[in-house]
């Protein structure tokens, strides 16, 4: 996943490696189920890849299982939560936000019915299962339908903050975990709804990450400071939908953008922000870091994240080249 380079300056940052968020996320909807019986996993033949193996043997009165069918998934989450259940509808992000989009805008959201929407294995986490296989349009597409928030948690921390959000909110919410096992990113600030968490200052330019990209953001930051001197600022946008628009214009005040996403260009946290950014009448120079308007390249998320440019060598490149270093 990480450069020698890469995984030497974590280390000499003093990051340590947790979890995946995948794994965070079983056991916090596990011990939420424990504690209230309404509390309810849904899965589509996920059970094992969504790490729900031990919710299973511990609580099957709580977990439904609807076989291959994300359709089914998302209309059966849709009606429990309807009569005042706590659900958590648990498939590969790939298939929920495209094969039950239907479900998800009519069932979900305007039927008003507070389901989490629970992708799982996102972004490019399936590695060499190649393109059909790669989450790399949910956010685009769900950011696109009204009453769904959107949220991408960049480690444990915010992983388990948002599942016990979605738990609580009486809206629809889409969590979107990864498969693999993250640094803890050097802050402790509580998640807010909707509010950034500022990881790094710098007032020569800034990085604005989601997800699994964040950590790499942050090295890159890290890399260009004591390489370059420039200094850069760095903060997590774990909420797409909402987004946090003081952060934005906060960033661009530095002059110089760099938004990270695990996902296509198109659609998502770096459009997100651009929109904001024109809205707002700010232009700083603006660079979106994604997954270009391709089929994927075939590799484990690491050649992936290398080839496009989100590795901590390729991002640090990426905001040389717009100070023009």
């Amino acid at each position: 996943m990480y450069s020698e380079a890469a995984t030497a300056l974590a280390t000499d940052l003093g990051l340590s490696k947790g979890r995946a968020n995948l794994e965070v996320f079983a056991a916090a909807v596990q011990d939420l189920a424990e504690a209230d019986r309404d509390v309810l996993a849904v899965t589509s033949d996920s059970r094992g890849s969504g790490k729900l193996g031990p919710f299973g043997q511990a609580l099957p009165r709580q977990i439904v299982e609807v076989g291959i069918a994300e359709q089914n998934l998302v209309g059966v989450a849709a009606g429990l939560a309807s009569t005042g259940k706590i659900v958590f509808a648990v498939s590969p992000a790939c298939f929920l936000a495209t094969r039950a989009l239907e479900q998800v805008k009519n069932d979900v959201a305007y039927s008003d019915n507070p389901v989490t929407l629970v992708g799982i294995s996102a972004g490019v986490s399936y590695g060499a299962l190649g393109s059909t296989h790669h989450s790399l349009h949910d956010f685009a597409a769900l950011r696109a339908i009204n009453n769904v928030e959107v949220c991408a948690p960049a480690d444990n921390f915010e992983a388990e903050q948002a599942v016990r959000y979605a738990a609580a909110a009486d809206r629809p919410v889409y969590l979107r975990f990864g498969k693999a096992p993250l640094y803890d990113l050097p802050s402790d600030a509580p998640v807010q709804p909707a509010r950034a968490r500022v990881l790094r200052e710098g007032g020569d330019g800034a990085f604005l990450a989601s997800g699994e990209t964040v950590i790499h953001a942050l090295l890159a930051a890290e890399h260009l400071a004591r390489e370059h001197g420039v200094q850069c600022r760095v903060a997590s946008l774990p909420s797409i939908k909402p987004l946090d628009t003081d952060e934005v214009a906060t960033a661009a005040v530095t002059g110089a953008v760099v938004t990270v996403e695990e996902h296509m260009v198109t659609g998502g946290l770096g459009e997100a922000c651009a929109a904001s950014l024109l809205q707002a009448g700010l232009a700083p120079r603006l660079r979106i870091a994604g997954i270009p308007d391709e089929y994927t390249v075939t590799g484990s998320q690491a050649d992936i994240f290398r080839h496009y440019g989100l590795s901590m060598e390729g991002l640090a490149d990426t905001m040389r080249s717009i100070l023009g270093h």
